[in-house]
């Protein structure tokens, strides 16, 4: 009588011994798998090429692993150029409230063509210095304190936010790539470079929110950064705000690095609460030239449309 399958016979007995001592009976892959981790990781590299040894019998060193790359603030657009050109004009009383922009016009002042006039003006429409609608264009709307207070406080929350989020999450090239932009200021400012501190003002800005790692949070800050450019702007004309403004960067700067982010969602409040400040004091004079360039342009061309209406 056989026996049970179950039950080991002398022949399966005799290729179990002879597996387990390493003979004839061990399968090729198995000796081959064996033999692999015997070598170690170490001796096999990503390639898959035995590991070459110098002369001296020594290993080669390690392949150096990759960092990932920084997120770099993309550069501005053409039209996010042309943007803030007639955002100063507004700004300045150039284009005052009421005014209609027509798209041909502002072209033939910036020599450019409509295209990127057009985009500038969608980019405008959420700043709210325009109003733009369909069929009938653009128009320059009359800036409110009370909505830009809105404006700023809206800002001004979402960036310490920001700052705090960074200050949690940023990855050490992030900080340090945070520090020398910072570093990478001071000379704009000690030199009154205003142009050159703007556009780095921009960057810092950017690189807090990014360091966020919150696409939702970082998406919101890109918004209200974007309605806020054309005022941010106008503070820079003010005296001595470039260096100020470096010395409150500072403060920020200090405590994203030292990992403190109750202090630097405290220090981005007071920047941005500085920056309104700034902007009320040196739009002062400009509001007031708003207010007569409306008056003295504006309406009488709204009288005159009136008039020719009514013949």
């Amino acid at each position: 009588m056989s026996a049970p399958r179950c039950a080991p016979t002398p022949d399966r007995l005799r290729r179990g011994a002879r597996t387990r001592d390493g003979a004839a009976g061990t399968p090729a892959h198995v000796a081959a798998v064996a033999e692999t981790r015997s070598k170690g990781p170490r001796d096999t590299p990503a390639s898959g090429q035995p590991a070459q040894r110098s002369e001296s019998g020594s290993r080669p060193d390690r392949i150096p692993v990759l960092q990932p790359e920084i997120p770099v603030p993309a550069p501005q657009t053409r039209a996010e150029r042309l943007a803030d050109e007639i955002a100063a004009a507004i700004l300045s009383g150039d284009l005052p409230p009421g005014l209609h922009l027509d798209e041909q016009v502002l072209a033939k002042r910036f020599g450019v063509s409509r295209t990127p006039v057009r985009d500038a003006l969608r980019l405008l429409s959420g700043s709210g210095l325009i109003d733009l609608r369909p069929r009938t264009g653009a128009t320059v709307r009359t800036i409110t304190a009370e909505g830009l207070d809105m404006l700023f406080v809206a800002t001004a929350e979402i960036e310490a936010t920001c700052a705090r989020l960074a200050a949690l999450g940023m990855t050490a090239a992030e900080r340090s790539r945070l520090r020398d932009l910072h570093e990478g200021m001071a000379p704009l400012a000690a030199a009154g470079d205003r142009d050159g501190y703007i556009t780095a003002n921009r960057d810092f800005h950017a690189l807090l929110s990014m360091g966020t790692h919150n696409s939702v949070v970082e998406e919101i800050a890109r918004s209200l950064q974007r309605r806020l450019t054309p005022f941010r702007r106008a503070q820079f004309q003010a005296e001595g705000r470039l260096a100020r403004s470096h010395s409150e960067h500072g403060a920020v700067v200090r405590a994203v690095l030292a990992r403190d982010a109750a202090a630097a969602n405290a220090a981005m409040l007071v920047h941005m609460s500085i920056v309104e400040d700034a902007f009320e004091t040196v739009d002062a004079a400009p509001a007031a030239i708003r207010a007569v360039a409306r008056d003295r342009i504006v309406r009488p061309r709204r009288a005159e449309a009136v008039e020719r209406a009514r013949r």
